[in-house]
């Protein structure tokens, strides 16, 4: 195509997680658990959890770290995961169920705002679930007031879309085909925290210390453990808005954008691995003052 199609603003419009967003996580959950579980499983190292310690996992989407902090803090501990989509938390509520973790529970809710009962807890996790907060210093605020005095908070974010090459390199595709907005820094989404003063800023402001912050560097597996290029170029078209996007301007540039995101794939493909894209995050932990 010569030129891209035109797009309003309105067409980046946050993503909705209670609904269709959640929704296909939900269809997609093993390739997207795959894709991000190197960083998930990098902040569960560095959180360190102990046995007895009470935890929310904000944003816990499929359940699966939120599973895994369950059995580290068992048999004392507990951990509440709190998501916005229903579809997720009713599927993390059975697959705890069908793992055989009692010590867990899920909630539907928006964690800017939820009000906890059996508050406070010891400890909070987010694994790129703190990112989408429409008003972020009154959300983390609202956290701050679901902890004990002293309490940890670990955090994954992504660090800024140039150290992420497989968000790069795909949205260059996107672009010769729909004219994409420019990203509006610190606007609620995946990159709202690649700019660090803005995530000490919000974190001092609902009553944090200073973060201490260390880089997660490494190749995402894009569309799951093992994907082939189309495999890969399907998940993102059918689970990522960027495919949205596309869809909008029908089948014919859905098609072309398809077959050249299946090409730029097929050189980062590694036998028995899959898409392998380079990707970086930032991993965040600080004590509530």
């Amino acid at each position: 195509m010569t030129g891209a199609i035109k797009n309003s603003p309105e067409a980046l419009k946050g993503e909705d997680w209670a609904g269709e967003m959640g929704a296909k996580w939900l269809a997609n959950l093993e390739r997207f658990e795959g894709m991000i579980a190197p960083i998930g499983e990098a902040l569960l190292k560095q959180a360190d959890f102990k046995p007895g310690e009470r935890v929310l996992d904000i944003g816990c989407g499929g359940g699966g770290t939120t599973i895994a902090i369950a059995k580290s803090v068992a048999p004392e501990g507990d951990v509440l995961g709190v998501d916005i989509s229903p579809d997720l938390t009713t599927a993390s509520t059975k697959r705890a169920a069908d793992d055989g973790v009692s010590n867990i529970r899920f909630m539907c809710a928006d964690a800017a705002n939820v009000q906890l009962a059996d508050a406070p807890y010891d400890r909070l996790f987010s694994r790129f679930g703190s990112m989408f907060f429409s008003e972020p210093h009154e959300a983390f605020a609202n956290l701050a007031s679901l902890l004990r005095p002293g309490a940890r908070i670990d955090l994954a974010v992504w660090a800024a879309p140039r150290d992420n090459l497989w968000m790069m390199e795909m949205m260059t595709i996107v672009r010769r085909f729909v004219e994409v907005p420019p990203a509006i820094p610190r606007a609620p989404g995946p990159f709202a925290f690649e700019d660090l003063d803005y995530l000490r800023e919000v974190m001092s402001s609902g009553g944090f210390s200073k973060p201490k912050i260390v880089s997660y560097e490494g190749l995402q597996p894009v569309g799951g453990v093992n994907a082939s290029p189309q495999e890969a170029a399907s998940f993102v078209l059918t689970s990522m808005a960027a495919g949205r996007l596309l869809d909008e301007q029908g089948p014919a540039v859905r098609t072309a954008a398809e077959l050249e995101l299946i090409e730029l794939f097929k050189t980062h493909h590694v036998e028995g691995q899959g898409v392998m894209m380079q990707g970086k995050a930032w991993l965040v932990s600080a004590k509530l003052q």
